[in-house]
């Protein structure tokens, strides 16, 4: 069975493309949008649990509340740069740095 391919097997760019259209078109932008902010979601929790700390703790840390760091995570779109700022910094030692594109 080696060497055979299976024509009904797509890969991840074209899924994308056939999901949410070419790149540049506006429903992949917003896919894209989307996606960035989970990964900072995800990398928050991540860097929060390789620390070994709960929710709680990263929250008292910093000075915020459990609620906030649970939005971070799971909810990033609306959380003010100030905050995500505050809570990688003085939360869990890192820096934020921030890049964007014309």
């Amino acid at each position: 069975m080696m060497g055979t391919a299976n024509k009904n097997l797509t890969s991840f760019s074209e899924y994308l493309d056939q999901q949410y259209g070419p790149q540049g078109s506006p429903e992949r932008q917003e896919y894209e949008r989307g996606f960035e902010l989970f990964k900072i979601g995800v990398m928050v929790c991540q860097a929060r649990e390789d620390q070994g700390m709960t929710e709680q703790q990263l929250a008292d840390k910093c000075g915020t509340t459990k609620a906030q760091i649970k939005k971070i995570e799971y909810e990033a779109e609306n959380v003010k740069i100030s905050v995500l700022r505050n809570v990688i910094e003085k939360g869990l030692g890192g820096r934020l740095e921030l890049s964007f594109q014309l």
